[in-house]
C-alpha cells in the first residue's frame, strides 16, 4: 500500500537530512501529524526564518543574524588568536568548554579532491586577508582528524607560516575520525590546552 502524496512528500522530505532512513523518516513524518497545527506552524515558521535570517558573518563566516556576529563583535575577545574550524557546529561546540576567548574562523568544509573540493571551494582567501589587516599572532587549526581534515591543516600551515604567524594545531585528545561536534567537553578542553605548532 502506498502513502498518500502528502505523508509521502512529508517522508520523502526527512530523508534528505543526514542519517535518517526510511523507517525513520516515516515515523517522523506520522508524529507531525499528531502534532497540534499551532506545533507544526512553529516547527516550519522555525525551519523557514533559520533560512531566510541567518546568513554568514563577513568577517569569519560563522552562521549569524548581524553581521558581523556577536564573536567578532566582542571587543573583550583575544584578537591575536584565530581558530581555524570545518563548520559552525565547531564554533558552537568550542564556545561550550568556555576556555577559549580568542576569533574564529569558518572554512565551510575541507579540500577533498575525491569530491572536487579545492582552496577556492572554501573560506580561505578572506583568512589570508584577515591575517594581513589583523594583529594575529597564532592559528590554531582545528579541521576534524580525517585525511581531508589533515590535509587541509597542512595546506593552511604552507600558506600562513611564510607570514611569521604561529601555526598550531589541536592537540589529539581528539579520537581520529572523529568530530568536533560529537567531543565531550573534557576532550576539547584537553585538545585545546594541548595543542602543538605545526
Amino acid at each position: 500500500m502506498q502513502y498518500p502524496e502528502p505523508i509521502a512528500k512529508l517522508i520523502e522530505s526527512f530523508m534528505k537530512l543526514p542519517g535518517i532512513g526510511q523507517k525513520t523518516a516515516a515515523r517522523l513524518a506520522f508524529f507531525c501529524l499528531e502534532m497540534d497545527e499551532e506545533e507544526v506552524l512553529d516547527f516550519a515558521n522555525a525551519l523557514i526564518r533559520s533560512k531566510r535570517d541567518l546568513h554568514q558573518c563577513s568577517v569569519c563566516g560563522n552562521i549569524t543574524e548581524t553581521d558581523p556576529c556577536a564573536i567578532c563583535s566582542d571587543q573583550s575577545r583575544d584578537l591575536s588568536t584565530i581558530l581555524v574550524v570545518e563548520n559552525p557546529r565547531d564554533v558552537m561546540s568550542m564556545e561550550k568548554i568556555r576556555e577559549y576567548h580568542g576569533l574564529y574562523h569558518v572554512l565551510n568544509g575541507v579540500l577533498s579532491p575525491m569530491e572536487g573540493t579545492g582552496p577556492e571551494d572554501l573560506n580561505i582567501a578572506s583568512l589570508i586577508k584577515r591575517l594581513q589587516d589583523e594583529v594575529v599572532k597564532e592559528v590554531i587549526i582545528a579541521t576534524n582528524a580525517t585525511a581531508e581534515g589533515e590535509a587541509t591543516a597542512m595546506y593552511l600551515s604552507r600558506l600562513i607560516k611564510p607570514a611569521g604567524i604561529k601555526v598550531t594545531r589541536l592537540a589529539y585528545g581528539l579520537a581520529v575520525g572523529s568530530d568536533i561536534e560529537y567531543a565531550d567537553e573534557m576532550t576539547l578542553f584537553r585538545a585545546i590546552d594541548g595543542r602543538r605548532e605545526l
